[in-house]
């Protein structure tokens, strides 16, 4: 859950595409691939909102968890749940949370399944393909994925980074660790 909230899927699904159209993949077996792995990760969010989430509101309302958040969330997967399956997987980050808050607000896991495998399906063909077809009309494209993927991937961390820079608890932290080796 938390690689797809800092790794964004459609970079590394569209360079799996270009790969698969330089022939250094295989476009049937990256597409099987990704899409097992979508539909089996975002079961596993769904299990972990299913599991921990009541417990997060069973607590005192706080700052974030409050009971009325919960209560708004299963009205809305009851009422949208399925479109929101279905449209989520296009939308970057919020894809990584979409499961867990399904299973948090109690989703029918029927439902969930049913409308989460069709979006995984759809997103996994469409970026995918999207990749194969870019990568089958530029020559030698696939020369260029490893630095962009480096640099998506350094994009990504730069403020996760900044923020530990600017920490000074976890600044100390690192200072201590590296002066203990």
């Amino acid at each position: 859950m938390m690689i797809g909230f800092f790794f964004p899927g459609d970079t590394l699904l569209f360079s799996a595409g270009i790969l698969a159209a330089s022939g250094k993949l295989s476009l049937v077996s990256v597409l099987v691939v990704i899409a097992v792995a979508a539909i089996a990760g975002d079961n596993v969010g769904y299990r972990i909102g299913h599991k921990l989430g009541p417990r997060l509101f069973n607590k005192p309302d706080g700052v974030v968890f409050r009971k009325e958040h919960i209560q708004r969330a299963e009205a809305f997967y009851e009422k949208h749940g399925s479109k929101t399956m279905l449209i989520a997987h296009f939308i970057p980050v919020v894809r990584a949370f979409v499961p867990v808050t399904a299973g948090a607000a109690k989703m029918p896991y029927k439902l969930f399944v049913l409308f989460d495998a069709i979006g995984d399906i759809a997103w996994t063909l469409a970026v995918t393909l999207f990749g194969y077809y870019v990568g089958s009309r530029i020559p030698g494209i696939e020369k260029y994925i490893d630095p962009v993927l480096l640099g998506v991937v350094v994009i990504f961390l730069a403020p996760v980074l900044w923020h530990m820079a600017r920490d000074p608890k976890i600044r100390g932290a690192i200072t201590r660790a590296l002066h203990r080796k």
